[in-house]
Order: structure tokens, then sequence, then C-alpha cells
């Protein structure tokens, strides 16, 4: 078959007088022509009344000679391809462009996800910048500045704090943003006016004050935070006549530290630490009348600053000893700073020798009325006429310092202790070198004996000599922790000694009674060291931090802490206590069988007579420390502290004064002693009478 000698572009040949066009081209003849003036044309499916659908949420798209079919913007397949062929292949389902990919949004706005699309709308208290279209991509936004609103406190009957308020609701309705800089100088000229003739808020009861200097505290933060942000860039300083006066800048994100000052105190941050996205305002308020309002104000401490004082009624009421200031900045997320702001006061007043100075600030969270508290804040440094302050939160408070009177300890106490417990340390000393060294006394319990007394002196010896060594946190530490384990330890002996007596007398019937002494021999020294080692490792591991206190190095209160050594403690001689009431039931029952057997009734009773001696010593005393409570304070503390340093005192009595074979052994010693001295003396008489016979 011969084709058409010439079939146009977009065409293929018939035969030799037709050509046909190639599928998605047709011509004005149809899809086969015979005129060789006919030329192909794209077919556009796509247009009607084209059979072509490519479905819901979805668009058609001509293409030279064919088409294809995508979702409309935002909608994507399902299987995630970007192209199908009709309405059969199409998966199209709306996608959340705010989360897809790259935030479509400038950052002054939020995105609104809508069905097959989005929107940038501004966020509320927002408005669009003047000229900034509302829709999506190219909406900026910029805060809408107001006067915040600012009411007089509930329950308040003051005429000047009413007229305070009415001042200030003209400043609110008068307010626009180009006026801001006129308005934060009004405000300040009438807090100014009200805390230096407050009239009658002086005779408010001092709650009321509290609760007024609360509102106005709250108030001043949140109206200058907010008008501030209406400034042109840089630093601003506001002031009054009567001494009120604000410190602030407004900049832009810079990343450098700020320094802002008022009378005597100065705030110093790092503007990192306090920036938000645009501008960033930072202020320090300060105004002489608040003081006065906040005076006799509750204090909430810490416990560990508890423990430093000495609380002689229910509430501390501090007395200030600076300016109280007022700190904002315009991020009110504040509460937990990654670096603290640091603010330095000068002293009203020299604290005296037995005064402590704090670092607080206004928190008008925990009471109705507002009170005093520390939580974050600490002094950084402190002398005679300025004090450092550094603070990991900002909020609606203010930063002051407050001092209250530091316990005094009682110097007779004082020298009861240091005299008794050095006497106790050398009769320790003799008692374990006795037991060490007398080798007619050495069995098992001269060895429970030694080891009480090697702990007892270790105890106090480190008592003595380091119990204050504060000044080293983690050297304090450790001096806790090796208290906790040498006293620990010295209980745990105790228990052995219980459990001995108990032991022995079981055995007084009995004729051998080998098998108590190898039990103890095998289990006293695991026991005696190694159960108060656990202890202190179990506590050591869940709270280090709670090892040394501000005063002492000894274990905290918090969390039930104290527990790990008084629980120990209360089970040891709860148990020991039974111990000994059934040695002596033991001990009656034995003494009523007993004949004439003088010895054997002797040698019973002084057993008795020492484990009840033992008992007394290392157990009555710290019951008297538990009993020191009540209008008997005073007594149980001498009683402690004499029983408690004199501890090896009695051990000594008891265990080798009043023993008959230490006595012994103590009367060859000595008589040794002496025949040393003797001998060398004859040896010299002999020597000079030898020449004069000569």
């Amino acid at each position: 078959m011969a084709c058409a000698t010439r079939c146009p572009r977009r065409s293929t040949c018939v035969n030799d007088t037709a050509c046909r066009c190639d599928p998605g081209f047709t011509s004005s003849s149809g899809e086969v022509f015979t005129s060789i003036l006919e030329r192909c044309y794209d077919i556009n499916e796509c247009a009607p009344p084209s059979p072509v659908s490519c479905g819901k949420f979805a668009e058609c798209h001509n293409t030279e000679g064919s088409y294809h079919c995508t979702c409309s913007p935002g909608y994507r397949l399902v299987s995630g391809a970007t192209k199908f062929r009709d309405e059969s292949e199409n998966t199209c389902q709306d996608v959340d462009d705010c989360t897809l990919g790259k935030y479509p949004c400038h950052k002054s706005t939020y995105c609104l996800n809508i069905v097959g699309g989005f929107k940038c709308l501004c966020r509320p208290g927002w408005k669009p910048v003047f000229g900034s279209p509302n829709g999506p991509q190219n909406t900026v936004c910029e805060e809408e500045i107001s006067f915040p609103n600012w009411t007089m406190p509930h329950e308040t009957n003051s005429s000047n704090l009413s007229q305070f308020f009415k001042r200030v609701q003209v400043l609110h309705r008068n307010f626009s943003p180009a006026r801001a800089q006129d308005t934060i100088q009004s405000v300040i000229k009438v807090v100014d006016e009200l805390l230096e003739t407050p009239g009658d808020l002086d005779t408010l009861p001092r709650s009321q004050q509290h609760y007024v200097a609360t509102n106005l505290l709250t108030g001043l933060e949140r109206v200058f935070r907010e008008l501030s942000k209406a400034l042109p860039k840089g630093p601003r300083h506001f002031s009054a006549a009567g001494g009120t006066e604000m410190s602030l800048e407004v900049m832009e994100q810079g990343g450098k530290n700020i320094t802002l000052s008022v009378n005597q105190t100065k705030m110093l941050l790092d503007w990192d630490t306090m920036q938000e996205s645009g501008t960033s305002v930072v202020g320090l308020v300060f105004s002489p009348g608040m003081g006065k309002l906040l005076a006799e104000a509750p204090l909430v401490l810490e416990t560990e600053e508890q423990v430093v004082l000495h609380e002689t009624q229910k509430g501390i009421s501090p007395i200030l000893l600076s300016d109280v200031v007022s700190a904002f900045v315009s991020n009110q997320n504040t509460q937990n700073l990654s670096s603290p702001v640091t603010f330095v006061f000068k002293h009203s007043m020299i604290p005296g020798p037995r005064q402590k100075v704090f670092c607080v600030f206004w928190e008008h969270g925990q009471t109705e009325y507002g009170n005093w508290a520390t939580k974050g804040c600490w002094v950084a440094f402190t002398n005679d006429t300025s004090t450092t302050c550094q603070c990991t939160h900002l909020s609606s408070f203010a930063i002051l310092m407050a001092y209250y009177d530091v316990q005094e300890e009682d110097p007779a106490l004082a020298v009861i202790t240091y005299v008794g417990l050095s006497l106790s340390l050398l009769c320790l000393l003799l008692a374990a070198l006795t037991f060490l060294l007398c080798k007619a006394i050495q069995n098992t319990s001269t060895s429970l004996h030694l080891h009480l007394s090697l702990c007892l002196f270790l105890a106090h010896l480190l008592f003595l000599t380091a119990i204050d060594r504060t000044e080293l946190k983690v050297l304090c530490a450790i001096i806790a922790g090796a208290l906790h384990y040498l006293y620990l330890a010295s209980f745990t002996w105790m228990l052995l000694e219980g459990l001995h007596l108990f032991l022995t007398a079981r055995n007084l019937t009995v004729v051998n009674y080998s098998s108590m002494s190898r039990f103890l021999k095998t289990f006293m020294l695991p026991v005696g060291y190694g159960v108060p080692a656990v202890i202190v490792a179990i506590s050591a591991a869940s709270r280090p931090h709670l090892y040394g206190t501000p005063t002492r190095c000894w274990l905290r209160p918090e969390k039930g802490f104290i527990w790990g050594f008084l629980g120990p403690v209360c089970a040891i001689l709860s148990v020991n206590l039974t111990l000994f009431l059934v040695t002596l039931w033991i001990l009656k029952s034995k003494l009523s069988s007993l004949n004439s057997d003088v010895s054997t009734l002797q040698n019973t009773r002084m057993l008795t007579f020492k484990a009840i001696a033992q008992l007394f010593i290392l157990g009555c005393t710290w019951c008297l420390g538990i009993l020191q409570v009540g209008p008997a304070t005073l007594t149980m503390a001498y009683l402690f502290t004499i029983i408690n340093t004199l501890q090896g005192v009695f051990i000594f009595l008891v265990y080798c004064l009043l023993s008959q074979q230490v006595r012994e052994q103590y009367r060859r010693w000595l008589q040794r002693v002496r025949k040393d001295q003797v001998e060398p003396e004859k040896y010299t008489l002999s020597s000079r009478v030898m020449p004069e016979t000569s």
C-alpha cells in the first residue's frame, strides 16, 4: 500500500490518499483527513465538553497531546504522588499546611488551617501592621498596646486610695500609644503622692496595708510592662518629687548585659535571659513609701534557713534593711530563669553581730495579703554597708533584705560539751588500750567493749573537731556522713552488747556455751561495721545533698532524711530494751534457784548491773535528746549534754575500774613500773658505794 506523498506534522499515513492525526490531536475534518492543507491540532481534554473528570478536590491540566490531573492546593494524594489520570485514581485529601514543612506564616502571627488551605492571623491582642494585608504568608502583626485594667482592692475603706484609683481611671481612659511616656510619668507621680501622704492608709490594720501593697506592686508591674512597649528604643528614667523613680531600657534583640539603678539599689541581668521576639523591656521601680506599707509583714523561710533562726514566735516579722524595689521585664514567663538576676542593695543601717541578712521577695500567692519569702533567692555577698542578692525568678514582687536575731548558743552548755567530750575521749582511749593490752580479760565480751569504745572515740573526736566546719559544703557533707556512720556503728555495737548479754544469761544453766561465742565471733564484725555502712550508703545514694546543714555538719531534717539515723537508733533501743527485760527475767529465775554459791551470785549481779548501766549510758542519753521540748527543754538539754559527753567516762568506770581482773592487772602494771624505777636507783647507789669502799 502506497502512502500519501506528505502527511502534516503530528500525523501518520493511512494510505496513499489519507492521513491520521496522532492520539491527543485532531484536524478540522476529524481524526482522518485527505486534504493536504489540513493540520493536526492539540485536543484540550480538560475543556468542555471533554469526558475527562479528575474528581473532587482535583484539577485537570492539558498538555500537548495529553493531560493529567493534580490535587487542588491544600490537598495531596494519599500515595504522595503528584499526578494521576482520572477520577478513578483520585485519593486527594486535605493537608495541614501549618505543620507541613516550613512554617508558612510570619513569626508575629499564628497559622490557621482551613479546608484546602490556611490563613495567617494576628494573635489575640495583636493587630496587622499598617499596610499589611490580613492574608496567607504576607500578614505581619504588632501588639496592641493598651492601659491594663487596675482596680481598687476589695473591702478596703480608704478615701486616699479611692482618690488614687479615680486618677488612674482617668489615665486609663485618656491613654494612647503616642502618649505612653507622658502616661508613665503621670502614673509615677500619682503613686508617689499616694505613698508620700498615705493619709487614712496609715490607720488600716497591718494585714490590710499588706493587701494594698500587693495590689500596688502587681498593678504597677502590669502597667509599666505594657506601656513601656510603646516607648522608643533606648534607656529611660522617670522620677517624682517624693522620691519614686523608675529606670528602664527598651531595645531589640541585643544579647548584652543590662544594669539599671534606682536610688541605692542596682540590678544586673543578662539580656538573653529575658528577651522574647521583637522589642524587649526591662525595668526597675522604687518608691520610698512602699516599705512603710510592708512593715511587720510575715516571712516564710525555706527549711534550712528555719534551722538557722531562733523562732521566738509563730511568725517572724523582719526589719527592712534596704529599699523595696520591683523588677519587671516584657517576658512574663520568668519563674525559672536560665541565669540569675543580681541585685545590689545599700543598707539603711549596719546589721548587728547576732543578726542574719536575708534576700527576700514579696510573694502574694501564698496568702491573701502576701508575705516575704526566700525561695529562689540567696545572699551572694554581704558586708556592713551592702548586700548582693541573686534570684532565679521575677514576677509581681519586690526584692528586699531582712534580718533577724540568730539563736545564741548557751555558753554553759558549750563548756560542758567541750570539757565532757575531752574527758570522755581520754577515758575511751584508756578503756580501748585496756581491752587491747590486758590479756587476762580478753574474750568475746571485751572484744565488743573494744569496738564500741573505738567507734565512740572516733565519733566524739570528729564531733569535737569538725561539727562546725560548714565553710566547704563538700567537706561538711563528708563529715556529716562520717558522723552518721560512726554513731550508727556505736549503736550497732550496743545491740551486739545486748545480744551477748542475753545469750550469756540464757546459757547460765548450760555448762558449754561455745556455740554462742562462735556465733558472735563469726558475725559481730560484719554486723557491727557492715550494717551501718549499708544504711549510710543507701542514704548517701538517695539524697546526698541532705548531708550538712547551714550551721552543723549533720543530717538535714527535710523529707524525713534525719530518720536515716533516728529510725535505726529507735529500732536498736527498742530491741535492746526487750533483750534487757528478757535477760532480767532469766537472771531473776536463776538467782532464785541458786544456793550458797556466792561467787556465781556475785558474778550474776555484776553482769546485771553492767547491763543496766550500759543501757543507761547509750540509750537514755538519746531519749533525753528527743525530750527537749516544752518547758523542760533547758533541763533536758543540760541532762542530755552532761550524760552524753560523759559516755566514755561511764564505760571506763563500769568495764575497767569496777572490774576486779582489770584492777589487778592495773596493780601489776603499776608494780612493774615502780620496780623498773627502783632498780636503776639501786644500781646507782651501789656504784657510788663501791668506790668509797675501795
